[in-house]
């Protein structure tokens, strides 16, 4: 309980999910405090909080999209870091499965700071709201792809995806 009062339920429920059973757990309370690009948990949710921006300065711009809603033609993502984030969010499917087969969370948590860390790349390298606006529908699609299986992912871990930080 006290450990959840310093840093919070969600840094808690993470780290403690991101080892190995059998591996000794060190818990670095100043990391899992921080909110800082070095903190998984921050930087997992601070990807979904970006994608929720990046829609609502769309909205903003009177581009309604919803969860569901594929508005792009995908064969536009030809940039090789595009292909990769595609790739990597196919693979969530097949790592749920097995994660939970082998009742090892500890692969969720490391394929979501993965994800994560190719969503910001992609993201710090390439505009998303550009007036090319096929090619931004459809890194929007991407983008809502991204968010939903880190919203799913953290909520099987009991953590948080919140729409802003």
């Amino acid at each position: 309980r006290d450990l959840i009062d310093e840093v919070g339920r969600d840094a808690t429920r993470f780290f403690l999910a991101a080892r190995r059973v059998d591996s000794q757990l060190t818990f670095d309370i100043d990391l899992a405090r921080s909110q800082t690009n070095e903190n998984p948990v921050y930087y997992i949710q601070y990807a979904h909080a970006r994608i929720c921006s990046v829609l609502g300065k769309l909205a903003d711009l009177g581009v309604e999209r919803n969860l569901n809603e594929c508005g792009g033609d995908l064969s536009l993502l030809t940039l090789d870091e595009e292909k990769d984030i595609a790739n990597q969010l196919a693979q969530y499917p097949e790592l749920i499965a097995n994660a939970a087969g082998l009742r090892e969370p500890h692969h969720l948590t490391h394929y979501l700071r993965d994800l994560a860390a190719q969503f910001h790349s992609h993201y710090n390298s390439h505009k998303v709201l550009i007036e090319d606006t096929a090619l931004r529908d459809a890194r929007v699609s991407l983008y809502l792809a991204v968010r939903q299986v880190i919203a799913n992912g953290l909520g099987i871990l009991a953590v948080n995806a919140p729409k802003a930080m």
